[in-house]
């Protein structure tokens, strides 16, 4: 009998306006809240744990590197790269083999050799991850292969990668400059080395310029149409072949990039881009796939949760400083699906 009545469409209209402007509600409530819980990590790390702060600021910049690289090919070619870390290892071996030592850059510790290095290494392994997608990942294009294949093709070219390492350089880890590197001291009572500033600020100086490259040049703006409907680029004009070669090249030279910044960090080992692998994935997810500023927020988020969790006191588990390090990722990538699946500037479904 209400379907009969003739008030039943306006009663109907307002209803499901009404729930759009409750579902409304509720998706802004949460990314106030998402937005408020990020804000008060931040802030709860520089005050409460500074000197974890900055380590994890110096470890998300080289995550950072990785993650756009990584979101560049998911979101371009759409397949998850498990060869990512291992390009990365190898950028840094790269390095220690192009590394020339002599005198230092200022209060830096390695001088102008380690910026030739740096150089051999993106296009080292830039044109390998080129190399790669013609002998491997177009012919499976070709084929019309699936997602799956494309990943476990990946998984094999990592195996591939990490075996030349360990052949040609060994399992023994590498210094480019060996000794005890003095830090800064802070006025707020925080200890940062030279070479953390300069992972810093040559990081974020890569990424400004991957920005303006994306969206500021003809072939920047290809890459991200083709992201955003392959299919469509290619009706417009665009050479999406060209596009993929390019999104190579890129992706190799920043995750070689942050290869060698890693080891400037830590020290050069075979399993080092492996071990951030979950990492790089979690950053990847946690900021949208696709988004490269998204990316380097994902980065400092995943990095500076990680290592600001080791200086949590807590009783239970034992062992929480170290050993639950690595567990942190996955928690914060959980989290971020369940708030918000399309990651921080993901694009709405």
């Amino acid at each position: 009998m209400l379907r009969a009545s003739g008030w039943t469409g306006p009663l109907q209209d307002a209803l499901g306006s009404a729930r759009d402007r409750f579902r409304n509600a509720g998706g802004a409530g949460a990314d106030a809240a998402l937005w408020t819980l990020i804000v008060a990590l931040f802030l709860w790390a520089a005050f409460a744990e500074s000197q974890l702060f900055v380590v994890g600021l110096v470890v998300g910049s080289v995550l950072a590197l990785g993650a756009i690289g990584l979101t560049l090919t998911y979101g371009i070619l759409g397949f998850a790269n498990f060869a990512h870390g291992d390009l990365m290892t190898l950028g840094a071996y790269v390095a220690v083999f192009a590394y020339v030592s002599g005198g230092s850059i200022g209060p830096l510790s390695f001088g102008f050799g380690m910026i030739l290095a740096l150089l051999s290494a993106a296009l080292a392994v830039a044109a390998l991850a080129v190399f790669v997608d013609r002998i491997v990942y177009r012919r499976l294009r070709q084929r019309q292969s699936s997602v799956v294949i494309f990943s476990i093709a990946s998984l094999g070219i990592a195996l591939i990668v990490r075996a030349c390492v360990l052949l040609i350089w060994g399992p023994q880890p590498h210094l480019y400059e060996p000794g005890v590197h003095r830090a800064l001291d802070l006025p707020v009572g925080v200890k940062i080395k030279p070479d953390q500033i300069f992972i810093i600020a040559a990081a974020f100086f890569i990424i400004a310029l991957m920005y303006l490259f994306l969206y500021r040049t003809r072939l920047g703006k290809a890459m991200r149409a083709t992201a955003d409907n392959a299919d469509l680029a290619r009706v417009s004009g665009i050479d999406t072949s060209q596009v993929m070669a390019w999104t190579w090249l890129i992706s190799g030279a920043l995750v070689a990039i942050g290869g060698v910044l890693l080891g400037i960090q830590s020290q050069v080992t075979p399993d080092m881009g492996f071990s951030l692998l979950i990492p790089l994935f979690a950053a990847t997810i946690l900021g949208g796939i696709g988004s490269p500023h998204g990316a380097l927020l994902g980065a400092l988020i995943v990095a500076v949760s990680a290592e600001t969790s080791t200086g949590v006191d807590l009783p239970f588990p034992p062992g929480w400083g170290t050993g639950y390090k690595p567990a942190v990722a996955f928690v914060v990538l959980i989290v971020m699906l369940i708030l918000r699946p399309r990651g921080l500037f993901g694009a709405k479904s």
